[in-house]
């Protein structure tokens, strides 16, 4: 759907479419406030105006508690003055429950007033008079609590207290007496509140005291018990000696890994060859095997020079080479030594470790031990401290509160009294009425244009051919006289506004197509009793009447009408030809000479498998050759499929849609599914409009000629509906006269009328 500007028409429009919505919304509203407002007893206001200051502390609380900025500070003084108990205290100031009528002599007694105007008192005759009494000022209570208002002058610590009362000289009384009360009620919390903290501050100070010294006695029974001054020593050396021993235990148990890694090698490399030993550093830098060494290289040396001299038989070779084998023997021997030395040594240093670790071991449990025992005497030790120190605190706090228990935090002063109103408050007349006038005006549109847009019905020819992208072929009014049926009102009146639509719809299908019309027509509707039988019987009555042969087939087999109009023969039909149980024999004589009717027939159990069948192809065929333009009445599409079936067999579609009946999304699906079969529409026909809307103004123009009263007075209904303004005309009327009546009568009560000492003060009667 294509998007549109919207002009500023548009909105007329639719105000002027919904005009009534508009009228009645802003009857109601404007009668409700006005009512309302004439209605509503005159109620004054008196104020009087405080200054309302947080109080300093004093030095000895100032480090504790006290915040120099409170934002709650002002609304907790706003609800203390709105209180119950502050109300209370006006009442028995102000004696109410013997001066009540003094104030309200035309009301009856009090507790009838207060039960009228809260409802949650019943008054028993059978109570006693205390009991009457009591519930008499438990209502005034309520009463004078719930017309209290504070209101806080903008960037001041003012605040202004006022009481609404329809006597204007009980408001000054009572808002001058709620400053005093809530003065009282100030000093009063404060004192209470000092005695409550002394009293509660003294007794868990004595608790405390009781706590403390049971603490104290059970530290030093624990103390002699587990002798805690020897403890104390051991506690500080015992973690020392943990500590050397850890060293101590590192360091040996690396020895004994580095000495066990030697052995190891050790036993590997002499359990094949012992002389391979000699390559471990720690064996090699032995004094001795080296020694031994540097004599066995001095003896080879000789050797090799006595073999080039002797031969190995010789004296000197053979002393030479003993000499060799015995200091080989020699550092053999050594090596083996060395050997068990570092055995030993690793024996000893796994020893020391095991050692070691029994002796940390018990270090540590004695540490556990002691630490058990300390850890009794550290709590009990805090206990004490803990008690000691809230025993302080509290016997401190004692000392401060019995000093600055005088001390008021919040300072108020009286700066302005109420003085008696002279004019009321409410109710606002002009302001309520202007009120009225605009929210029942403004409410109306708002009211029409939210109807307009929940509207999603067909109503306009332009409208629904941007929307839904076909043509209007034509519109019918809305017919509302009785007498004959809709569906001949082109034959027995061809000369009506009626017939004349349905003219204008004749030349729209006759004009549809450059060289020829289309000869079969299919007639149908998005769903049932939007017209279409109507449109169908007229339509082929107005073509008739154009001298064009014409054939109106009833198609519709599910409930046909046809017969019924033109009362017409049944037994034979449309379905007793496709059914094969007649021939081309079914055609009857129409109203008119040129105009023929082929009915339904008897209702088939099949109406789809019928239509769809060749014998109903080869039946428009053959009727086309004999007419000019057949017309067939379906179902409607929503409904059946019948209507799908004939509008491929039929060279033209026509939707018959009901204005303001059908929906834009009916029509778009019957649209979606007759162009899903290459189905020819030829356009959509409103049904059924109303000409008198605001809506079809063009329609006015267009059929305007045919509007003839009979004094010939055309282009307009006869009738002029003037009557649509009375209301509003009333309505402008009755503002008026409320105006002029509000500028010449103020309510106020004159002081003459009024006593000057509250002991008598009355109102007299008017």
């Amino acid at each position: 759907m294509q998007e549109r500007e919207i002009h500023l028409r548009d909105y007329i429009r639719v105000i002027k479419k919904r005009r009534f919505t508009v009228y009645t919304f802003f009857i109601i509203v404007f009668t409700i406030v006005l009512i309302g407002t004439l209605s509503t007893t005159p109620v004054y206001k008196a104020s009087t105006k405080v200054l309302i200051e947080r109080g300093e502390p004093t030095g000895l609380t100032r480090n504790y508690y006290y915040m120099p900025y409170d934002p709650e500070f002002y609304e907790t003084q706003y609800q203390l003055i709105k209180s119950a108990s502050v109300a209370e205290k006006v009442v028995d100031m102000l004696s109410l429950q013997q001066r009540y009528k003094q104030y309200f002599p035309d009301q009856d007694d009090s507790s009838g007033l207060i039960s009228k105007l809260f409802g949650w008192l019943k008054s028993d005759e059978a109570e006693s008079g205390a009991e009457n009494k009591g519930i008499e000022k438990e209502a005034l209570i309520k009463m004078i609590s719930s017309g209290i208002t504070v209101r806080p002058v903008k960037n001041s610590k003012i605040v202004e207290i006022s009481y609404l009362s329809t006597n204007p000289e009980f408001a000054t009384a009572v808002a001058n007496t709620v400053a005093k009360a809530y003065m009282n009620e100030i000093l009063e919390l404060k004192m209470r509140s000092s005695r409550y903290k002394l009293q509660w501050l003294t007794e868990k100070a004595e608790e405390e005291r009781k706590k403390l010294q049971k603490a104290e006695e059970a530290l030093q029974r624990y103390m002699k018990d587990n002798d805690i001054v020897t403890l104390e020593n051991r506690i500080t050396i015992i973690p020392q000696r943990l500590t050397e021993l850890s060293t101590q235990l590192t360091k040996a148990e690396a020895k004994r890994k580095e000495l066990e890694s030697l052995y190891n090698r050790i036993k590997r490399l002499t359990a094949k060859n012992i002389e391979k030993a000699e390559t471990i550093p720690a064996i090699s830098s032995d004094p001795t095997v080296q020694a031994l060494r540097e004599e066995i290289l001095k003896a080879e040396q000789n050797v090799m020079e006595l073999s080039k001299k002797f031969g190995r038989k010789h004296p000197k070779m053979i002393r030479a080479v003993s000499e060799l084998n015995i200091l080989k023997e020699k550092k053999a021997q050594e090596i083996r030594r060395v050997i068990e030395s570092i055995k030993t040594e690793y024996e000893l240093a796994r020893a020391n470790e095991n050692n070691l670790r029994t002796l940390l071991k018990k270090t540590k449990d004695e540490a556990l031990w002691l630490n058990e025992k300390f850890i009794q005497y550290g709590v009990l030790k805090r206990e004490v401290e803990t008690n000691r120190q809230l025993y302080d605190a509290l016997i401190k706090k004692i000392k401060e509160e019995s000093i600055t228990e005088k001390v008021q935090t919040v300072n108020v002063w009286i700066v302005e009294e109420a003085k008696r109103p002279e004019f009321p408050v409410k109710p606002r007349k002009m302001l309520n009425i202007a009120l009225g006038i605009i929210v029942g005006l403004f409410g109306g549109v708002g009211l029409a244009f939210f109807v307009e847009y929940l509207d999603n019905t067909i109503k306009t020819p332009d409208e629904a051919e941007s929307r839904l992208g076909m043509p209007v072929l034509g519109m019918v009014s809305c017919l509302k006289e009785n007498g004959e049926g809709i569906e001949k009102v082109v034959l027995n009146d061809p000369k009506s506004t009626f017939a004349e639509n349905y003219k204008v719809l004749r030349t729209s299908i006759l004009l549809s197509a450059a060289e020829r019309p289309p000869k079969t027509i299919l007639i149908t509707s998005a769903g049932p009793d939007e017209g279409k039988t109507s449109t169908a019987t007229n339509l082929a009555t107005a073509i008739a009447q154009s001298e064009y042969t014409v054939l109106l087939i009833d198609a519709d087999l599910r409930k046909p009408r046809l017969h019924k109009i033109f009362g017409l023969e049944n037994s034979k039909g449309l379905t007793t030809y496709l059914a094969g149980a007649s021939d081309m024999n079914i055609i009857q004589e129409g109203p008119l000479p040129n105009m023929s009717v082929i009915t339904s027939g008897p209702i088939p159990p099949n109406p789809s498998e019928l239509l769809s069948s060749n014998r109903m192809q080869k039946l428009l065929e053959a009727l086309k050759d004999r007419y000019d333009v057949i017309i067939l009445d379906s179902p409607p599409l929503m409904t059946v499929s019948d209507s799908m079936i004939l509008s491929k067999l039929s060279e033209g579609t026509i939707i018959v849609t009901k204005s303001a009946s059908t929906t834009y999304e009916m029509v778009s699906r019957c649209i979606k599914s007759l162009k899903d079969i290459n189905v020819n529409i030829l356009g959509l026909v409103i049904n059924a409009v109303d000409i008198k809307k605001a809506d079809y103004y063009y329609y006015y123009r267009y059929y305007g000629y045919y509007y003839e009263d009979k004094e010939g007075d055309s282009g307009r209904p006869a009738k002029k509906r003037w009557w649509i303004f009375l209301p509003v005309t009333a309505g402008v009327a009755l503002l008026l006269i409320i105006l002029l009546w509000s500028f010449f009568h103020k309510e106020d009560i004159p002081s003459d009328r009024l006593s000057t000492t509250p002991e008598k003060a009355q109102i007299k009667t008017r």
